[in-house]
């Protein structure tokens, strides 16, 4: 073969190696863009992390932060959702935004608590970068699905054994981008370190009196439809526990284990002056048993694989035909977040939280996620963010 063969063959390769790396640019980098999100009527101010730790001005790790004030007197209680993106019904996060309405207290809800985890995905998971729900006008909703850990391009490479800064616990080396092993963070830390240091500034200066971090779990790992507290709000766990159950939602009450450390609910509990809980749903996309990965089983949560391990016994949760589709693991977080504010006025009278226009849990589990969202119409008229 001819000389000017191979420099064409080379020169089509070399073309070809160019265009898959931009194209992936491309898809890669609609992630960096921060999800569009409709403020709702309850919402009276908006910050960011980094009004917290001015830092994280102008990065990716710098996420929104929704206030949602009365203007009676009561408690404050905050949300922390998204500290695991690929955690999806951490989205209940997200209707409390587009829809509560709080009529004695505060809240201050950060639905997408690790933006740099927003900004990727796991290619060797194939998992979908974006998931598309359907709202009430029959537009569609577009959320990022992003990944468990900070986006490496903020921290790289791992270290072969991170080891937690004030305890000195050591996890596996990727764990270093695991915000939920980061705090209560520190300032000169790591990108992840960073941005937790921002969370629990935010609790202390808000004077959060309760935070409530979303998250999920695979079916096959045994803290999952559970609720797990702080031993010095035990007494709040047990009452949103019991009141749970009473309504059919059953859940399991976990206290928080002294020796794990960097979890929200133990770090921001020793840290702060804040009562703490930590809700996990059952979440079929993050398991090993599954199947096909894809927006079908993140909204319909229905796996064969998983319906026959729960016949064997490998599961912690009951998991048929019917699946746990997204609507009714938003729902569970809903209803769990209700009954946490509800036991807190009652162990608290004189700091009362109260809250409207949250769908109950049975509205919830028959409603689609997206009908629960404000119409992406809005966003045209001015309303989104």
């Amino acid at each position: 073969m001819s000389a000017r063969f191979h420099m064409f063959t080379a020169l089509a390769v070399s073309a070809l190696v160019a265009l898959t790396i931009i194209l992936g640019y491309i898809s890669f980098s609609r992630m960096w863009e921060y999800d569009l999100i409709i403020p709702g009527p309850g919402v009276t101010e908006v910050k960011w992390l980094s009004d917290y730790f001015p830092p994280l001005k102008g990065t990716l790790g710098d996420s929104r932060v929704f206030f949602l004030d009365s203007g009676r007197p009561g408690a404050t209680v905050s949300i922390t959702a998204g500290i695991h993106p690929d955690e999806h019904a951490t989205m209940a996060g997200l209707v409390m935004v587009e829809r509560a309405r709080p009529r004695t207290g505060r809240l201050i809800v950060i639905p997408q608590c690790n933006n740099s985890a927003y900004t990727h995905s796991f290619p060797q998971e194939a998992t979908p970068q974006f998931i598309h729900l359907r709202d009430a006008e029959g537009g569609v909703r577009k959320i990022r699905g992003g990944a468990r850990g900070t986006n490496s391009i903020h921290f790289w490479p791992d270290p072969e054994v991170f080891i937690h800064y004030f305890t000195g616990q050591k996890l596996s080396g990727e764990e270093v981008r695991n915000i939920n092993r980061a705090f209560p963070g520190r300032p000169e830390g790591t990108f992840t370190e960073r941005v937790a240091y921002a969370i629990t500034r935010m609790v202390l200066q808000e004077k959060v009196d309760l935070n409530i971090d979303l998250h999920e779990a695979w079916p096959e790992y045994p803290f999952i439809n559970a609720m797990g507290v702080h031993e010095k709000n035990a007494d709040l766990g047990t009452i949103a526990a019991l009141d749970l159950n009473m309504q059919g939602v059953d859940i399991r009450l976990e206290m928080s284990p002294p020796k794990f450390r960097g979890l929200t609910y133990r770090e921001l509990g020793d840290h702060t002056p804040a009562w703490t809980v930590l809700l996990e749903t059952p979440n079929p996309t993050s398991g090993r048993i599954r199947g096909i990965t894809d927006e079908k089983l993140i909204i319909e949560g229905r796996d064969a694989f998983y319906v026959r391990a729960a016949q064997l016994g490998r599961t912690f949760v009951p998991f048929d035909e019917r699946g746990w589709p997204l609507s009714v693991r938003v729902a569970r977080h809903l209803a769990s977040l209700q009954a946490l504010m509800a036991a807190y006025t009652e162990l608290n009278p004189d700091k009362p939280i109260s809250v409207d226009d949250i769908p109950d849990y049975e509205e919830a589990c028959r409603t689609p996620v997206g009908e629960l969202l404000n119409p992406a119409s809005q966003a045209a008229k001015g309303g989104g963010l």
